[in-house]
C-alpha cells in the first residue's frame, strides 16, 4: 500500500465501492448504495476521500468502477482478487496500512452473496465500532463523529461515535450525483497487489437458480423531511379493512387468506 499522506487536521475517509448490477438489464454499474456512500463522503467538510475496491479488473468491472471516478475523483485503489476469494483479509490489511478515520460502505452488495455481513466482519477484525443505516454525518470534532442514523417509519437517531469507525448507508443517504464521462475516463485505476485467501465456506455452498420470492408487504421509506413526517404521523392504511370479533376459526382463517391474496403474498 501507499504510505499515509493525509494532512494533519483533515478527515481521512475511505469509501468501499463494489460493482453493482442493474435490476432490469443485469448489466454492471456503480452500486446505488455505494454511490450514496461516495456522495455522503464528498459532503464532509475538509475530508480527504479515497475510493477502495477489492475484486477482479475486467471490461465489465472497469466500466462500473469508472462510474465512481466520474463523481469527481482522480484515482481509485483496486486490490486484485480472483473470483471466489475472500476479500476480507485484503481489505483489512489495506485499511490498517492507510489508517482512515472513517470507512463508508453500502449496506449490501448487488452481486455475489449480498449478505451485508462484510462491514460487520471488517469492524470485528479491526476492532472498530460500526453504525448501520447512516443518513448523514453532522459533525466531526476531536476524534468524535456525530451521526444521524435512519430508523423505520422515517425516524432519526443522533449518535456520537469515537473514530476510527465504519458506517454503512442505504436509501436514506443523499442521492448520488451523476457520473461525468470525462473525469470517468481520465481517472486512474491504481491496481495493487494484495493477499489472496480462498473463501472456503463459499466453495462448499450449493448454488441454484433463484426462484421468485413472495411479495413483501409495503415498507415505508422516507428520504425527505416531509416524507419522514408523513410516515411518522400516518395512521395505518387500508380504510376498507374490518375488525373481526366472535367469529369461528374457519371464518378468521378465511379472512386472513383473503387479505394475503389481495396483498399478493399468496397466489
Amino acid at each position: 500500500m501507499q504510505p499515509d499522506t493525509h494532512h494533519e487536521g483533515s478527515l481521512a475517509v475511505t469509501v468501499l465501492v463494489s460493482v453493482g448490477r442493474h435490476p432490469l438489464t443485469g448489466r454492471g454499474r456503480r452500486a446505488d448504495q455505494d454511490a450514496r456512500g461516495v456522495e455522503l463522503a464528498r459532503t464532509l467538510r475538509g475530508a480527504e476521500v479515497e475510493l477502495l475496491h477489492a475484486g477482479r479488473l475486467d471490461e465489465g468491472s472497469e466500466a462500473a468502477l469508472r462510474g465512481y471516478l466520474g463523481m469527481g475523483f482522480d484515482a481509485l485503489s483496486l486490490l486484485e482478487q480472483p473470483a471466489g476469494a475472500d476479500v476480507l483479509p485484503a481489505l483489512a490489511e489495506a485499511l490498517e496500512a492507510a489508517g482512515p478515520q472513517l470507512v463508508v460502505a453500502g449496506e449490501r452488495a448487488e452481486q455475489g452473496e449480498g449478505s451485508g455481513l462484510l462491514p460487520y466482519l471488517l469492524a470485528e477484525r479491526l476492532g472498530w465500532p460500526l453504525v448501520s443505516g447512516l443518513a448523514a454525518v453532522e459533525d466531526v470534532e476531536h476524534g468524535v463523529a456525530t451521526l444521524l442514523q435512519a430508523l423505520p417509519r422515517g425516524q432519526r437517531r443522533r449518535l456520537r461515535v469515537r473514530l476510527p469507525a465504519i458506517v454503512t448507508v442505504d436509501a436514506a443517504a443523499p442521492a448520488p450525483r451523476q457520473s461525468a464521462y470525462g473525469p470517468a475516463r481520465r481517472g486512474r485505476l491504481d491496481v495493487q497487489a494484495a493477499p489472496v485467501m480462498d473463501d472456503v465456506d463459499l466453495a462448499q455452498w450449493p448454488a441454484q437458480p433463484a426462484r421468485k420470492r413472495p411479495k413483501r408487504l409495503k415498507i415505508v421509506k422516507a428520504a425527505s423531511a416531509r416524507d419522514r413526517f408523513k410516515a411518522a404521523a400516518a395512521k395505518a392504511e387500508g380504510g376498507g379493512g374490518q375488525v373481526l370479533s366472535d367469529v369461528t376459526p374457519e371464518e378468521g382463517a378465511e379472512a386472513i387468506f383473503k387479505l394475503l391474496k389481495e396483498e399478493g403474498v399468496l397466489r
